[in-house]
């Protein structure tokens, strides 16, 4: 997606945000200028803190994920007797709805960074799990088959075989989680917390009354999925080159 794209969505965005503050009229929905001047004046008073706490629960979540994940689709898909002993497992827990483990997991593990990472890795970590397995297992048996044949060993196949064939699964996966991991990451720090923008976003709206604040946490939200989005999107450009080959 070009920049010039983007530019042109979110003057889009900006213009019916303001025809919509104009009709509704009430401080509840403040212009988006207004909005962006209280932006820029709380990255120094401990937004940007709050934004680099959410960000590194996020990403904790993201890398611990991808570290236990991908392994375990790649053994099941790459494994029948695996694939037939895990399969039905996965199917069973992979449809549940991640966000109904919150209290599970706060109370087990407590209020703090740990339970909120928990529950991000267990979001991602079924999603990457299913598409890393189907990708190992729709390899083409021929190929395997081959490569054994030129003494290639379980290891050797899948540190270049199923591992290279699987980075887009893994990076779909991630694309397609994020916007959900970062909405359970606002629910999670709704409970007990200081630090963090979901913190930042309840306690300015319902607490403070202070919505153009509160808005302002919304963008910072905002911007954090999309930059996790980005990111995810470079790694694919830098990992899959052959994807975007023309």
């Amino acid at each position: 997606m070009k920049r010039r794209d983007i530019l042109f969505a979110s003057l889009g965005l900006m213009v019916i945000w303001q025809i919509a503050a104009m009709i509704v009229n009430r401080p509840i929905l403040p212009a988006p200028v207004i909005v962006l001047v209280v932006f820029v004046q709380q990255l120094g008073k401990g937004l940007m803190i709050d934004f680099a706490v959410s960000l590194w629960r996020v990403t904790a979540g993201m890398l611990l994920s991808v570290a236990a994940a991908v392994p375990a689709g790649l053994a099941i898909g790459g494994s029948k007797t695996l694939n037939r002993i895990f399969s039905p497992v996965v199917y069973l827990l992979y449809p549940i709805p991640k966000v109904v483990f919150v209290p599970i997991v706060l109370l087990f593990l407590g209020i703090g960074d740990t339970a909120k990472i928990t529950v991000i890795f267990l979001i991602l970590f079924f999603q990457i799990v299913v598409l890393v397995r189907d990708q190992a297992a729709g390899l083409s048996p021929q190929l395997i088959q081959s490569l054994q044949s030129l003494g290639a060993g379980r290891r050797a196949l899948f540190r270049f075989v199923y591992l290279p064939a699987s980075i887009p699964a893994i990076l779909t996966a991630l694309r397609q989680s994020i916007g959900t991991a970062v909405a359970v990451l606002y629910i999670t720090e709704l409970f007990a917390t200081k630090y963090g923008l979901g913190y930042y976003i309840y306690y300015n709206g319902s607490t403070l009354l202070d919505y153009p604040a509160m808005y302002a946490g919304v963008i910072a939200m905002s911007l954090l999925g999309l930059g996790l989005y980005f990111g995810v999107d470079w790694t694919e450009r830098k990992l899959v080159k052959w994807k975007f080959a023309s």
